[in-house]
């Protein structure tokens, strides 16, 4: 044995006593010894270059079975602190440690990042979060062990490519009557969220039609899904009652992406003579109408208008809509209600061969939750729930802040728009805001066009709020702008 194989053992044997002490432990021997010696190689006591003993030899020298050093060499070699070399052993890797900050080093620094001046958020006004309290959780769990006890090898399968029958019927179902959606089960897609489905939808008409059309301001989040699927994005304005239908002509499109029952962001409700002219506009130009109904559930100010689908007699409006708002954001359940003559090129497309993204097993837990009368008790009882939020949210900032701020969308949905008059533009509204321990959320990247930018203006949700929070919420809200 050469001298620096000697010294390698030299330096594990100090292992002697840890196995000893740790053979009762339950912890694997060779696991043992890996972690000594990896630990080894990372502090420096073994040295790159230097070639570990042979099996034999260690397994003798600790008194351990030549498999439990194997077993503890080839979890070294897999993860690469050492490599192997043909007829002459395994050797510890020079892994460059130098080149890396010290763990020490690391917690300095994460220690003065959070020793710097970032007050907690303890009111937190997002858009997009729901009522946690009030999610039927006991009912939920009881059909998810049904679903599970009903046909459990089914759940574990990849489902049908356009979401579980049983599903889309009750989906169907509850669109017509609450909507006014006239489809069948046949004319729905079930995706993993919305903007899935206007992927899978830019598929079906990226080879035909190039540009698109859009509110300004519109979601962001869906003006991406069209720009990575290579459309040309036109923005077009808004009038006080929606999307300016003259722009539109002018634009020369013949699709247009539009949120209807509550604009995003501004939230005004498009009132029925314009859904006709939108109508007509894609009458005339034999065009396509993307009508996302994201929210539609929660309208506080007088009767819900009927969706632009349940007027379209024409087939040429696609209906989305999602439980993400109304439900549980976490479950990812989307649908999409495509015009037949639209279901006919899904079909010749082969996009029956794309497997469905939702879980199965979440598809017939909530087909239960409809079916057997869960949802629209739920959907009852939210919307008082956010009807009382609203009216709170409302009425503090109104008692608080009066004509020092202009209350933009409070007619329906989960969040308000506010235009604040103090002289302080979007990222100061928002610093200010975090200093007294309460987050509002910019409104900038809604806007295609940077120069248009509303310079004073946040959004404020309130779906996962408490009454008490958002009291609180607010008289934070007022110190930071105000006093």
């Amino acid at each position: 044995m050469n001298y620096r194989v000697s010294l390698v053992i030299r330096r594990i044997s100090m292992l002697d006593l840890t196995f000893l002490l740790n053979r009762e432990s339950g912890e694997p021997l060779y696991t043992q010894l890996y972690q000594y010696i990896k630990t080894n190689i990372l502090n420096g006591k073994l040295s790159a270059g230097s070639r570990l003993p042979s099996i034999r030899s260690l397994s003798s020298h600790l008194c351990i079975s030549r498999n439990t050093v194997d077993m503890a060499y080839q979890q070294l070699l897999a993860e690469g602190y050492v490599q192997s070399k043909p007829r002459s052993g395994l050797y510890i890797m020079d892994l460059k440690l130098e080149s890396l900050p010290s763990s020490q080093t690391v917690s300095k620094k994460r220690l003065e990042y959070r020793l710097q001046d970032k007050p907690a958020i303890r009111y937190d006004f997002r858009y997009g979060d729901v009522d946690a309290e009030h999610f039927p959780l006991a009912t939920w769990r009881k059909l998810s062990n049904q679903s599970l006890l009903q046909n459990p090898i089914k759940l574990f399968s990849y489902g049908d490519p356009l979401g579980e029958q049983g599903l889309r019927l009750e989906i169907a179902n509850y669109l017509h009557s609450s909507r006014g959606v006239n489809c069948s089960p046949d004319q729905i897609i079930i995706g993993a969220g919305i903007q899935y489905l206007l992927g899978v939808l830019s598929g079906l008409i990226g080879d035909v039609i190039h540009d698109i059309a859009m509110e300004d301001p519109g979601y962001d989040g869906v003006r991406a899904i069209f720009e990575h699927k290579g459309l040309n994005v036109h923005s077009i304005p808004l009038e006080a009652d929606g999307l300016h239908i003259q722009k539109l002509y002018e634009s020369n499109t013949r699709i247009v992406y539009v949120t209807p029952s509550h604009q995003f962001p501004y939230g005004m409700v498009m009132p029925l003579a314009k859904r006709m002219q939108l109508l007509k506009w894609a009458s005339d130009q034999d065009g396509i109408i993307i009508e996302d109904d994201y929210d539609s559930e929660f309208r506080y100010v007088g009767k819900p208008i009927p969706s632009l689908q349940s007027l379209d007699t024409q087939q040429r409006t696609v209906y989305l809509g999602t439980f993400s708002k109304s439900l549980l954001p976490s479950l990812r359940i989307a649908y999409m209600v495509l015009p037949r003559p639209m279901l006919e090129l899904h079909s010749k497309r082969d996009y029956r061969l794309y497997d469905q993204t939702v879980s199965h097993f979440h598809q017939h837990t909530l087909e239960l939750f409809m079916s057997n009368g869960h949802w629209e008790a739920h959907i009852r009882k939210m919307r008082k729930v956010y009807r009382q939020k609203q009216s709170t949210l409302i009425s503090m900032i109104q008692k608080l802040m009066g004509a020092q701020v202009t209350i933009i969308g409070e007619d329906a949905g989960l969040h308000i728009l506010l235009r604040v008059h103090n002289g302080m533009d979007e990222h100061e509204l928002i610093a200010t805001a975090k200093m007294e321990g309460a987050q509002v959320y910019p409104v900038s990247p809604f806007w295609m066009h940077s120069d248009q930018v509303e310079p004073s203006m946040v959004q404020i949700g309130f779906g996962g709020l408490s009454i008490e929070d958002i009291i609180e919420g607010v008289h934070s809200l007022y110190r930071a702008w105000f006093e």
